[in-house]
């Protein structure tokens, strides 16, 4: 039998635009006060949606928001259960012993969860691929043959830099596509970008002394990284050219910047600014991470190149990824780092897990050597354009004078500014009530009054929806607000 909510929620009125808040506030305190136990079996969405009086996303908004807090667990098939949130002492008996972790993990960022897949009718979500044009079975038979290749060979541990094959097919990709001269002994394989970012901060971070300079907003898996290895976190202001440079402190001992894609806001680091940046980072010592974010996807007759292709000082390591061109689940990245840190980076690579998974590696090689990467990277890139045409255009015709769509010439994301009689996470909330998922700019920034926008992702939304999601989308602010 189907369960119900063993407590009452009381509501606000209809049209309020407070319902999904209401709901998620009430449940996450009786989550908390233990009203609903841990392993109680919470009824589905559709059975909470009716129980309550509300639309069905409405329930679906309600845990998708508990599950991201870690205060309800889905299990496939199963169900939705509340989570144990609690140590096994009681909470009042159990002793506070947060003193024994390290002063950077005392208060650690809230973990990212997976969300269920399909709770939206329109998805806005940022930082996910379309992965359903993506040739899985290409994929699979290279991945077939990297396996037989396996079986026989001898059992062995890999080297810490990356398999050689792979190594060379990223520089080769990498040359051709951003302009960055490198062989295959700059490149340094990672799981993915984040570790890239831990490995960086590893080797140049002194805790509670290096300063470093990043972006406000910016991209919060590389400033959990820093925060990780106890930096000084400087934040820098973006506009439309991309980092301020003149508001980067003197005294910054790395500085972090997104130039192809600025994230989240969206524009390119102009030629100006970029040089600008180098000219600062010779007169300061200083080194820069430049973290490529989606920079495969411009939408530019004539995009700008990678920073590093500029970089005569050894200054600059760039940092790219594979989660945005293929998939997400590949957790496979690079660094090109100058000769001078190559030895320390593959150090501190053999210290963290020894080495990637060998057969995805040898997989992803073959798929570059064949030239499948290349080929999906240009038909994902007109896939991206066309429906940022489409959304901006959409905006443009149902949202007149509401929003203010900031200009970027690329990536898998386009952020807006909303008007003063607007705020982005009243927007944001009703509409989930719609049956719509988007992002406010302010979940990104540090800054005391962040940029009060939105950010609209164009992996997840099929190019036939964006006009009907636009559509459905309200910005008329909660009544008595």
């Amino acid at each position: 039998m189907e369960p119900v909510l063993p407590i009452t929620l009381a509501l606000p009125e209809r049209g309020s635009r407070q319902i999904l808040r209401s709901m998620h506030q009430q449940m996450r305190t009786a989550i908390v006060d233990g009203r609903l136990s841990a392993g109680l079996r919470l009824p589905g969405s559709r059975t909470l949606a009716e129980q309550c009086g509300v639309s069905r996303n409405c329930a679906m908004a309600v845990y998708d928001l508990l599950l991201s807090e870690g205060l309800v667990a889905a299990r496939a098939g199963g169900g939705t259960f509340v989570s144990d949130i609690y140590l096994a002492d009681p909470p009042r008996a159990a002793a506070d012993r947060t003193s024994l972790l390290l002063p950077r993990w005392r208060h650690a960022p809230t973990v990212l969860r997976p969300s269920a897949a399909a709770q939206f009718d329109y998805d806005f979500v940022v930082g996910l691929p379309d992965t359903t044009q993506f040739p899985f079975d290409t994929w699979r038979r290279l991945d077939a043959r990297s396996l037989r290749q396996l079986e026989r060979a001898p059992a062995e541990y890999a080297a810490p830099e990356g398999r050689a094959a792979l190594r060379a097919a990223i520089a080769k990709h990498v040359s051709f596509a951003r302009a960055v001269a490198c062989s295959g002994t700059d490149v340094l394989v990672t799981s993915g970008a984040q570790q890239a970012f831990d490995l960086l901060a590893r080797i140049f971070i002194e805790p509670g002394v290096t300063r470093v300079a990043i972006e406000d907003p910016g991209y919060p898996p590389l400033r959990w990284a820093l925060e990780s290895s106890g930096a000084v976190l400087v934040p820098v202001p973006v506009d439309a050219e991309g980092m301020v440079v003149d508001r980067i402190p003197a005294d910054a001992r790395l500085i972090c910047v997104t130039p192809s894609h600025q994230f989240p806001m969206g524009p390119a680091m102009s030629l100006q600014r970029r040089m600008a940046l180098l000219a600062f980072a010779r007169e300061h010592g200083s080194l820069i991470i430049e973290d490529d974010y989606d920079g495969e996807f411009s939408h530019s007759s004539q995009p700008l190149d990678a920073l590093k292709s500029l970089d005569r000082a050894d200054s600059v390591f760039y940092v790219g990824t594979f989660s945005k061109s293929l998939f997400p689940g590949l957790r496979l990245g690079y660094v090109i780092a100058p000769a001078w840190a190559r030895a320390a980076l593959v150090g501190a690579k053999q210290r963290s897990d020894w080495h990637g998974a060998v057969a995805a590696q040898d997989t992803l090689a073959a798929f570059i050597d064949d030239g499948d990467l290349a080929r999906h990277i240009r038909k994902m890139r007109q896939v991206y354009s066309q429906r940022k045409q489409i959304l901006v255009q959409a905006l443009q015709r149902h949202l007149p004078g509401k929003l203010s769509v900031i200009p970027s010439e690329g990536g898998l994301h386009i952020a807006a500014l909303l008007g003063d009689e607007d705020q982005a996470m009243q927007v944001v909330a009703a509409a989930a009530e719609a049956g719509i998922r988007v992002e406010p700019l302010s979940q990104y920034a540090l800054a005391a009054a962040p940029p009060n926008g939105l950010v609209f992702g164009l992996g997840l939304i099929p190019t036939h929806l964006i006009d009907q999601a636009v559509l459905r989308l309200t910005l008329s602010p909660p009544s008595g607000q």
